[in-house]
């Protein structure tokens, strides 16, 4: 009894099962159905490209993924959430594809202006909506579901604005790079994988994991013992506008246009969901990266089989708002009283037995 309540209250215990619960639910699947039990785990080579389900979900959740790195930060530094990571993401997509196209211009084979020129613009575009958003959460003490609704709301109508609602198409090869393939790979896994090393590193070899902790925990304590707490929140801001813009960077890339309507949609629940899957409470405090990354992966796992159960993307949402409920309730401190209170009493009675 001892050993397995030290293993649930390890912090990767929740993202590791329910990986573990989504795996088992498609190889049950897989042989209900007649398939090869184990083809969720077979990983091919068709057409000179990677082929899998493996392969689907580390490449359709790399967005994911980037979103989930700023979203930790955000999370744990301010005890709120960034709800306008998808609406930046459309925005990045507006101001990259009119810069390369050139204004007007919605269907184009060559570059109006240098892609980097158009990246960087994008780049530099979410990365002043992060600090805008962190502005106003850590100098105007606003709530940070009140102050990131602001973006939320205007960043995908701007993008529409930019593009003239219309759909921008890039057409050139370079272009669909980031969203393609780097010899038998998809690229944006390896572009997740880069920005999940650089932040492991960054968090791992200096003091800012300390820093961002400290003030989640206690953000009057924290300015007492030196740090700057308004300062460290908004730059957990800035870096969560910035993975927006790379996840947009991606995403854009992969359907070489600009779908302002559709690019970064709901992609914000995706994020806060692998955040409270990875172990990490809402409530801001201590992180785990590496649980935070298991969660959006797990939940690109989950997407993909709710569409293999023949669960259309509109309903979805449904099943993944219910996931964050209950995850929700398990963290909140009267379920982990209630829990605490049952196993003590188990262990009584198995004690007297």
């Amino acid at each position: 009894m001892s050993s397995i309540k030290k293993l649930t209250q390890k912090r990767l215990f929740l993202p590791i099962f329910s990986m573990i619960l989504v795996m088992l639910i498609n190889v049950v699947y897989d042989i209900a159905t007649g398939s090869a039990p184990l083809g969720f785990f077979m990983i091919s080579i068709k057409n000179g490209v990677l082929y899998g389900r493996l392969i689907d979900i580390l490449n359709r959740g790399s967005e994911i993924a980037i979103l989930a790195i700023g979203m930790t930060l955000v999370v744990s530094a301010s005890g709120g959430t960034d709800i306008s990571v998808g609406s930046v993401m459309s925005l990045y997509a507006g101001v990259c594809c009119m810069i390369l196209a050139g204004y007007g211009n919605v269907n184009v084979q060559q570059y109006a202006h240098p892609l980097l020129v158009g990246i960087g613009a994008g780049l530099l575009v979410t990365l002043i909506c992060g600090m805008f958003n962190g502005f106003l959460v850590a100098y105007m003490n606003i709530q940070p579901m009140v102050a990131t609704l602001i973006l939320w709301s205007a960043g995908r109508a701007v993008g529409l604005l930019l593009c003239n609602s219309q759909i921008v198409y890039v057409r050139v090869p370079s272009f669909q790079k980031l969203g393609g393939y780097c010899g038998i790979i998809p690229t944006p896994i390896i572009v997740a994988a880069v920005c999940v090393a650089i932040a492991s590193i960054v968090l791992r070899y200096t003091a800012l994991g300390t820093y961002i902790q400290s003030v989640g925990i206690n953000k009057k304590a924290s300015r007492i013992a030196g740090f700057n707490s308004s300062k460290i929140i908004l730059m957990c801001y800035a870096i969560c506008g910035l993975c927006a813009g790379i996840a947009g960077m991606v995403a854009t890339s992969r359907i070489y246009s600009a779908d302002t309507n559709n690019i970064g949609l709901n992609m914000e629940l995706d994020a806060i969901l692998s955040v409270a899957l990875g172990g990490n409470s809402l409530g801001g405090g201590k992180f785990s990266l590496a649980g935070s990354i298991i969660g959006a992966y797990t939940i690109q796992a989950i997407t993909t089989t709710l569409y293999a159960l023949g669960v259309s993307s509109a309903q979805a949402p449904v099943f993944k708002a219910i996931v964050v409920i209950i995850i929700v309730v398990i963290q909140a401190e009267p379920a982990k009283a209630f829990f605490k209170k049952l196993t003590k009493k188990s262990g009584k009675e198995a004690a007297r037995a």
